[in-house]
């Protein structure tokens, strides 16, 4: 057999490149959180790939809390991210990504039944969130919301859509999108977070 020349000897083995991570599904919560029975909890539950962004004071949220507390979920996650969020999770998403600049970590977000904290009927807890953010948001992002949703008429939500840059979904009258709309884990919003995960 063959000695080894000197530059063999000498030359490391290029070593493989590694797999890029899988996208990692951020769960972000609203008002009160998401309980046990809301299809953001099954989601948890069912999937490996979901984790959720503890933003605390889930009863009184503060934006400048949320936005910090969102920031840190997100640079926890050391490979790509999809966020998902729901009702104030999704104007707390957009409160913390106005102002940013294209970042490859987020991949997407799906954002369902964003509340209008700038409605006359909105709470003084929801009213801390506004104004909302109107600045295009520097990832893909898709916005679904309900006919009949008591925290944002889908005028609201087609504005809020067409403001971020969002593609927009009607799913007809579902409520809040939530434990009230009966509709357990949700399959047809994992189909909607699936067109991220494909790409």
């Amino acid at each position: 057999m063959p000695r080894p020349t000197s530059f063999e000897k000498l030359t490391p083995h290029s070593a493989a490149p590694a797999a890029p991570l899988p996208p990692t599904v951020l769960i972000v919560p609203g008002l009160n959180g998401s309980c046990d029975a809301h299809w953001q909890s099954a989601w948890e539950r069912e999937r490996e790939d979901c984790v959720r962004a503890d933003l605390g004071q889930w009863q009184g949220p503060t934006p400048a809390r949320w936005i910090a507390r969102l920031e840190s979920a997100v640079r926890d996650i050391p490979g790509p991210a999809i966020i998902v969020a729901h009702s104030l999770g999704c104007i707390a998403t957009a409160l913390w990504a106005n102002g940013r600049r294209n970042d490859d970590h987020i991949i997407g977000a799906l954002l369902v039944a964003p509340c209008d904290p700038e409605a006359p009927s909105a709470c003084a807890r929801l009213r801390r969130f506004a104004p909302i953010p109107t600045a295009r948001l520097p990832f893909p992002t898709t916005v679904i919301a309900s006919g009949n949703d008591p925290y944002a008429t889908i005028a609201r939500s087609r504005e809020m859509a067409a403001a971020w840059g969002a593609d927009f979904t009607d799913v007809g009258a579902l409520g809040h999108i939530n434990v009230k709309s009966d509709i357990g884990a949700w399959p047809a919003g994992q189909a909607f977070l699936r067109k991220f995960l494909d790409q």
